[in-house]
């Protein structure tokens, strides 16, 4: 379980959370959905330690954040940020590799080439491995990425934005493969979008912020209400349901 309790970050006057807390039951695929600016990135990467809160705490499997040291935690948390930069001469193997270095420290096993082939098939990239990075698609780019988090093999995966510059059929394989990922290896997934829709069909729980505070967390149905994304994304929005999904329309004319 993830455990975040009071968390507050300020960057100058700007507070980018206040007093958030919030638990993550193991085994679910949470997402957080909310403006730009709403502090989402934020939490996650607080929670990944790659930046500290100005207050409060974020326990992980009932041990503070803080305690673990670098390779215990990142055999037990994987992230993914929105921007990465890496070698454009890189191959797509050679990048998924990366994931195993917590596991491994450069001198791979069996293991490990197994789980990076493991990786390259779930994003089918197989015949792609020996691609240099320079050479792919964005939406390719992007996909190879997330399989060097899934090489990772960690027990949390934390995404920001995994969707960004992928198609639509990408996107749903992503989505798809993260619910079995939760289903069938009771992985916990935390996931920013943008899409309200794909975090409606495919998340357990949402996370709704605004101005890095939680405006509402809970179930799909509990937080896929009109007035609360009406609140949420100050624009007005249908909800219905389809095949028993709540489904977003929020076009305009």
């Amino acid at each position: 379980m993830v455990t975040v309790r009071q968390l507050s970050k300020r960057y100058g006057e700007h507070w980018a959370l206040r007093d958030v807390s919030l638990d993550v039951e193991e085994g679910t695929l949470v997402a957080l959905i909310g403006p730009n600016g709403a502090g989402k990135s934020t939490l996650l990467s607080i929670i990944a330690r790659l930046i500290r809160p100005d207050a409060g705490s974020v326990y992980i499997d009932g041990k503070e954040l803080h305690a673990y040291g670098s390779m215990e935690l990142a055999r037990k948390v994987a992230y993914l940020r929105q921007t990465v930069t890496v070698g454009a001469r890189l191959t797509v193997r050679d990048l998924v590799i990366f994931g195993r270095f917590p596991h491994c420290e450069g001198r791979l096993r069996r293991a490990d080439w197994e789980a990076v082939e493991r990786a390259l098939g779930y994003m089918e990239l197989e015949t792609l491995g020996d691609a240099f990075l320079d050479e792919l698609s964005g939406g390719q780019r992007q996909r190879a990425l997330i399989a060097m988090v899934l090489a990772q093999e960690t027990d949390y995966i934390l995404l920001d934005e995994p969707l960004n510059n992928l198609d639509m059929r990408y996107a749903v394989q992503i989505m798809r493969l993260l619910r079995r990922l939760v289903r069938d290896l009771h992985k916990t997934v935390l996931i920013t979008l943008h899409d309200v829709n794909m975090a409606a069909v495919y998340a357990d729980q949402i996370v709704a912020l605004k101005d890095g505070q939680v405006r509402k967390h809970g179930s799909v149905d509990a937080v896929i209400q009109r007035d609360v994304l009406r609140s949420l994304f100050d624009i007005d929005m249908l909800v219905t349901s389809l095949q028993g999904r709540r489904i977003c329309i929020y076009a305009q004319w």
